[in-house]
């Protein structure tokens, strides 16, 4: 088995593969590459330009998933190993992309190896929800959750789901044909963590065991428009003011819930005029958890001191749910056979809840899934800063490495009827 001092270079060479990816972008000056935009072609060239001297050829299935199977004896099982290849705007060089390149870097390695089982890499085109406002489209398609309303969705330039999958010289009849067949074992996901838990403990890499649920609502509060100088104070509905309150109480409830985070991530007023009492703020909330009762405890509150402080106040409020995505745990063998790899690396083994949403938290609806996160320096991640360091890739290569001797030998990695 390989050492880290052994694959110090292989973890050099990921880190440079991942900035190379990073300059296939829609943006001149920055990251920025979405679900089948034209930048996803030259992304897909280039990893396949590193697949071909191993003997593997890529396809791009129906929803532009970048898929490269390594074949392995006949009716054994197949382990997916990937992550997304999409950002969202003004991005970092690793979120998504590190999975797989990770990935490949553990094909190549498996080339001589003969493990009793199939690997399969994935490059999901879509994961982030940046271009059409839902996310997962890519591993939607691989549990067969693609539908007419999906593909009616429109972009900012009124170009339909369908429509960019057809402008990418893909077919959508073909879609069905993505979906996982019955001899999949697991899918294992490498990922940054996007967050400064791994950094503050002192640790390279963690075992995830679940990914949090969340919700993302709208919130709209009414009051009335009047002049800035001529309204009194006590005459006022401000929605501002009103709206304001509320993200106070939003701040409260999730300092007082431990493992809660809750984010008031957008808040427009109208109209908008510097002398204008506003009459409407509209918000937006995103709130996540690993317990789903405790999440929607939180949310319930939420939406009644949303009203209570409307109601105090003389406005209105109206909420609208636009995602209540539960709580998804990772598979208890799997996740073991990880923590163990992570001992074999030499690191101490550590298991955390995701507060972000993964391709992972989607196989698990057909599979059985684990992931591994690898650490974050400074925690920054969707932003340019976005970095990792090459000795902690060094250990997740090692750790892959580790992972992929275990699950030859274990009776973890089986033939299983993919769930319905």
């Amino acid at each position: 088995m390989q050492t880290t001092a052994d694959v110090s270079h292989l973890a050099q060479e990921v880190i440079d593969r991942c900035r190379r990816l990073a300059s296939f972008s829609e943006d001149p000056d920055s990251i920025r590459r979405t679900f089948l935009s034209p930048p996803m072609h030259k992304v897909h060239q280039e990893i396949a330009a590193w697949l071909e001297p191993l003997g593997v050829t890529p396809r791009v299935d129906a929803v532009g998933n970048l898929r490269a199977a390594l074949p392995g004896p006949e009716s054994a099982p197949r382990l997916l190993l990937g992550s997304h290849l999409d950002t969202v705007p003004n991005a970092g060089p690793f979120d998504g992309i590190l999975g797989v390149v990770l990935g490949t870097a553990l094909l190549q390695e498996s080339i001589a190896r003969k493990f009793p089982y199939a690997i399969e890499l994935i490059g999901f085109s879509e994961e982030e929800g940046v271009r059409f406002g839902v996310p997962f489209i890519g591993s939607r398609a691989l549990v067969g959750r693609i539908d007419d309303d999906l593909l009616a969705r429109q972009d900012e330039r009124g170009t339909t789901v369908r429509q960019a999958i057809k402008d990418f010289g893909l077919r959508p009849e073909q879609i069905p044909q993505a979906t996982l067949s019955g001899d999949v074992g697991g899918y294992l996901e490498f990922h940054i963590e996007q967050g400064p838990v791994l950094e503050k403990l002192g640790l390279p890499l963690a075992a995830v065991e679940s990914i949090a649920g969340q919700t993302r609502m709208d919130f709209i509060f009414n009051g009335r428009t009047n002049h800035a100088g001529t309204t009194p104070m006590d005459l006022r509905y401000d929605a501002v003011a009103c709206a304001a309150e509320w993200v106070g109480c939003v701040e409260r409830v999730a300092r007082s819930t431990p493992g809660l985070v809750a984010t008031v991530g957008s808040f427009e007023a109208k109209p908008g005029a510097t002398n204008v009492i506003a009459g409407e703020a509209r918000l937006t909330l995103d709130v996540r958890h690993g317990s789903d009762p405790r999440r929607t405890q939180a949310v319930d509150d939420l939406i009644r001191q949303s009203k209570e402080v409307a109601g105090r106040r003389g406005l209105s409020v109206r909420s609208f749910m636009r995602m209540n995505q539960a709580a998804v745990n990772m598979d208890p063998e799997l996740t073991n056979q990880v923590e163990m790899a992570i001992s074999k690396s030499g690191c101490k083994p550590h298991r955390m809840v995701s507060g972000a949403g993964h391709d992972a938290m989607i196989l698990a609806e057909r599979v059985p899934a684990a992931m591994i996160f690898v650490r974050t320096p400074g925690g920054v991640s969707h932003d340019p800063a976005e970095s990792v360091a090459v000795d902690d890739v060094a250990k997740a290569i090692e750790c892959g490495l580790h992972l992929l001797d275990q699950l030859a030998s274990s009776k973890t990695l089986r033939a299983r009827t993919c769930r319905a």
